[in-house]
């Protein structure tokens, strides 16, 4: 299943496998895109790096930031102290994500297909869990999106549920364009709504004084920031996905930085509205909302404005979901592989609607991530060698794939890094043992990039050639 194309050639992909097929014509060409893991041909891109800002900011107002911005403040830190730890949390996840996504304009290719540059044959097992994370992240979002279209229209969650996901899935299968245009109009309608949220949530919230002092109180305030990091890290596998159109004289800062831009400050603002209305966010369910905001016009624009959140981000995971199967090396089109992965996230909403609802919310968020830090760390290494011995050349993806490694240094360096932070992870299911003695402090994310560092680069610089 190779990369076909160099991203600087012309000619269309085949049209005889999954993997290629009709792509967007321009900005506004709203049809459904078949267009599999095939890098995009430089006549078929299109579009600026400002359309980056608005496809990474709408996904992420969501209630799912709002809620884990109050995990500080029931962690027992102050307002001050939590506050600095989502924003140090959330700058750092956003960094590599925003740096993967400057690689689609220079290679017309998505994220997991350019993984198997670095990983070769192992790709499938990163390319399984991204698969399964966006299944996963279906479910924590679309939890949210369904519970609200049932209160908003008075329907048994089960059918919001079922709305919600097929909805999410057609935008999907449409693909590229449609959720880049979806994200553009979202983000001024999601704006307004969440600043009404905020006014209402805000009316007599205060900011909670802290209860964790000493140890207790620096473990909270990793845990705090590790849970930040989380939520902008795990678009990482996503990221070249969506700039993937870009021409190749794209400029990769103004990438970078309309990507950052996006993440943090959708992010960053909603978390820091958690924060503070913590006080009043004592239900977090769609059902504390309601009762925050009301039954009335405000309160059913509230409900409108997290099922319109759930649709914009879970879009994405579908259509990132589908090019991870296609790069596993599932033939399967792209359109059905949208269309699967909503179908599969159904059961997975209803699950954890059954029963406590916070408790697997903040479980599945940390579970879902655990493995892509040494993911970032081996695809950024391999990049960075390839650039090198390139010495300074256009890269060329016909020429790079030649050169696959084995899969065996990559695949070793994933694993031994995993493992390595297992002992660092701390979630409602497992509590490892540095963390206990850490005051709850979970550094495994930082475990994990740096084993997979110290792992890889020798093993990658060994078999340089």
């Amino acid at each position: 299943m190779p990369l076909t194309h160099a991203s600087g050639e012309s000619p269309a992909p085949s049209r005889q496998t999954p993997f290629g097929g009709r792509m967007p014509g321009g900005p506004g060409d709203l049809r459904a895109e078949a267009h599999g893991i095939e890098p995009v041909p430089e006549a078929n891109r299109y579009g600026g790096a400002g359309r980056l800002f608005t496809v990474w900011f709408a996904p992420n107002l969501t209630m799912t930031g709002v809620f884990t911005g109050t995990i500080g403040v029931a962690l027992g830190l102050d307002m001050r102290t939590a506050l600095a730890a989502v924003v140090l949390g959330t700058l750092i996840g956003a960094i590599p994500t925003a740096c993967l996504s400057t690689w689609g304009g220079l290679t017309g290719a998505g994220q997991l297909p350019l993984a198997r540059l670095a990983f070769g044959w192992a790709v499938v097992l990163p390319g399984v869990l991204q698969w399964l994370s966006s299944i996963a992240w279906d479910a924590l979002i679309g939890l949210f999106g369904a519970d609200a279209l049932a209160r908003l229209c008075g329907w048994p969650f089960w059918l919001g549920a079922l709305v919600v996901m097929a909805a999410q899935g057609a935008l999907g299968v449409l693909g590229y364009e449609v959720i880049h245009r979806l994200q553009i109009v979202m983000t001024f309608v999601l704006v307004a709504a969440f600043a009404l949220i905020a006014w209402h949530l805000l009316d007599g919230a205060h900011a909670v004084a802290g209860t964790a002092y000493g140890a207790d109180r620096a473990g909270a305030f990793v845990l705090t920031s590790t849970i930040a990091l989380s939520l902008t890290v795990s678009w990482a596998p996503y990221a070249s996905d969506f700039s993937r159109y870009l021409p190749r004289s794209t400029s990769r800062a103004r990438m970078f930085w309309c990507t950052l831009l996006g993440l943090v400050l959708s992010l960053g603002s909603v978390q820091a509205l958690g924060l503070w209305g913590a006080s009043r966010l004592t239900d977090q369910t769609v059902a504390g909302v309601r009762d925050l905001l009301g039954s009335g016009v405000v309160g059913a624009l509230g409900l409108f404005a997290v099922v319109v959140a759930a649709l914009c981000s879970n879009a994405m995971n579908d259509y990132s979901g589908s090019l991870a199967l296609q790069t596993v090396g599932v033939r399967v089109a792209r359109p059905a592989a949208a269309a699967l992965a909503a179908l599969l996230g159904l059961p997975l909403v209803l699950w954890m609607h059954a029963a406590d609802t916070t408790a697997r919310f903040q479980n599945v968020l940390l579970f879902v991530g655990y493995w892509i830090p040494g993911f970032v760390a081996i695809v950024v290494v391999d990049w960075a060698v390839r650039a090198r011995e390139r010495q300074g050349a256009p890269i060329d993806l016909a020429t790079e794939q030649r050169r696959y490694p084995t899969g065996w240094p990559s695949l070793t360096a994933f694993v031994v890094a995993f493992g390595a932070a297992v002992p660092f992870m701390d979630t409602g299911l497992y509590v490892g043992p540095v963390a206990r003695a850490l005051h709850g402090a979970d550094l495994s994310y930082y475990v994990a990039f740096v084993v997979a560092l110290a792992v890889y680069v020798p093993l990658r610089l060994r078999r340089r050639s």
